[in-house]
């Protein structure tokens, strides 16, 4: 059966409206504090069906726009040791399914970070839709997942005297969407 749309989403395409959008992330850091960073949003289609299940999602970021608000950090983030974005300067979310029901649901794709693609669930939220002032229609979702670093071949860390690791394993992924309807 068919799971109906969220009240006040309407089936179309809609383009992710990049500079009203992040993607941000956070992990643990000598296993007392937290990092976090955002990455830049490139590109990216929301089609929205008559129903849940058949809706999809395609979204592209930009590896080198790593802001962790440490120059230096955010230069050894785009090296070799993490995420090599000189030579996988993108990464990629296409989804593969929708479920859920009401404004809750879960987006299962495909991610692809430093050449690896392991499957994801996004765990998302309808925020609502809104006219902008400029007359486009927007729909706005949020969305979170965690995902393991060495999933994805992210394994460079250095040990501490005291025990465990710089850089943990787990890393929190939050996403907040704005995309325009398109004509």
């Amino acid at each position: 059966m068919a799971t109906p749309l969220p009240a006040g989403l309407t089936a179309g395409t809609y383009v992710i409206d990049a500079s009203h959008s992040t993607a941000g992330f956070t992990v643990r850091h000598a296993g007392i504090s937290k990092v976090r960073g955002s990455i830049a949003i490139s590109s990216g289609t929301i089609t929205v069906g008559e129903d849940l299940e058949s809706s999809s999602v395609s979204v592209e970021l930009d590896a080198a726009s790593v802001n962790t608000g440490d120059a230096n950090r955010d230069g050894h983030l785009k090296s070799a040791d993490f995420w090599n974005a000189e030579e996988r300067p993108t990464w990629s979310f296409t989804s593969t399914s929708v479920k859920g029901d009401g404004d809750d649901f879960v987006v299962t794709g495909d991610l692809t970070i430093n050449g690896v693609t392991k499957t994801v669930e996004l765990e998302t939220e309808f925020s609502g839709t809104a006219k902008d002032p400029f007359g486009n229609d927007r729909a706005g979702f949020e969305a979170q997942l965690e995902i393991s670093r060495a999933d994805f071949g992210l394994t460079w860390n250095a040990a501490l005297e005291t025990g465990g690791f710089l850089v943990g394993d787990k890393v929190k992924i939050g996403l907040d969407i704005s995309a325009i309807k398109q004509a």
